[in-house]
């Protein structure tokens, strides 16, 4: 099962988290992948109630990231390095004229540490095949697994001050008295936060044959930032059931329904409270997961299904993941 890559409320960067049951025949793995985001914010809200939208606003938002890392002592510790292109284009009131573009560009590198702190395999009755290396699980004949597995992993890291935060600069023009007003604030263009940002995860997958329950949490802790404008810190989690319709030793194919919750609070610029910066976030939608030896990648919508958003937003209307991996 290829793990959940989730992005927190903001838009503004994400954890890759390589898959769990990824077996090595080396006590150490290299790895490197790419994931990609596309999300559509498309309806105008005000304090989460639909708006009309004359000035046709919307962003299409596109984070491409690239990760690679290695894994150590018997692939329960590792490193990662995440470097996000991010590439928006946008429409959007602005006084009393549109204004329309996009922007691009490297994005925050985020580094991070892993460990696998709990591995666990069973067997629930006997069958007719081989064993573990350790000479005492017996496996499926069907899949060259055990019928049990769960796997608990830890992570923590920094995200690096790194993407363009010029947009952040828009928060010091006054406003157009009298304009209509805009759901796309500075916050919502910018690449970067301008701050050095702590992240920790947890990220759990427990299996019974062919029936899986994956799920994870991320919460990212946000120091002052570029402009006088700090951002909130946020949390992000998912989990969700799943079933494999193709398992047979490396490879695989499953289908996985899946939950994500996502929330942030307000945003400060000059230590006031940005008042369309909030949001809260329910998500959900299909995954397809796919393993083929060293190689695992995913695909999935996600629909959002509850948004709670203060002030007057142009708030998500779908996103698309995908991604993959290759372990060397």
């Amino acid at each position: 099962m290829a793990a959940v890559t989730p992005v927190v409320a903001c838009d503004l960067c994400g954890c890759y988290n390589q898959p769990l049951n990824i077996e090595h025949e080396k006590p150490y793995s290299i790895y490197a992948g790419m994931d990609e985001q596309f999300t559509r914010f498309g309806t105008e809200r005000l304090d989460g109630v639909k708006q009309p939208n004359p000035a046709g606003e919307y962003i299409d938002s596109s984070i491409t990231q690239f990760v690679a890392g290695i894994s150590f002592l018997d692939n329960r510790v590792g490193v990662q390095l995440g470097v996000p292109i991010i590439y928006r284009s946008f429409q959007r009131q602005r006084g009393f004229g549109i204004d329309s573009g996009h922007v691009s560009g490297i994005g925050d590198i985020t580094l991070t540490a892993n460990a696998i702190v709990l591995k666990k395999e069973a067997l629930f009755h006997e069958l007719p095949g081989g064993f573990s290396k350790d000479g005492k699980t017996a496996l499926s004949p069907q899949s060259g697994e055990p019928d049990f597995s769960a796997t608990i992993n830890i992570t923590a890291g920094i995200k690096l001050p790194t993407g363009d935060t010029s947009r952040l600069k828009e928060n010091y023009l006054p406003e157009v008295e009298g304009a209509p007003e805009s759901g796309i604030g500075p916050h919502d263009l910018t690449l970067g936060t301008g701050s050095l940002d702590g992240i920790f995860g947890i990220q759990a997958e427990v299996r019974y044959k062919e029936v899986f329950f994956q799920a994870d949490a991320h919460y990212s802790w946000r120091d002052a930032g570029a402009d006088q404008y700090r951002f909130a810190n946020d949390f992000a989690a998912s989990a969700g059931p799943g079933i494999y319709l193709y398992r047979k030793g490396d490879r695989s194919l499953g289908l996985q329904c899946l939950v994500a919750f996502e929330t942030k609070g307000y945003d400060t610029f000059q230590g006031m409270a940005d008042a369309d910066s909030s949001i809260t976030e329910l998500y959900i939608g299909p995954r397809i997961t796919a393993t083929f030896g060293r190689v695992n990648g995913e695909i999935g919508v996600d629909l959002p299904v509850m948004l709670n958003t203060p002030g007057f937003q142009t708030a998500p209307d779908y996103r698309i993941r995908a991604g993959f991996s290759i372990h060397f």
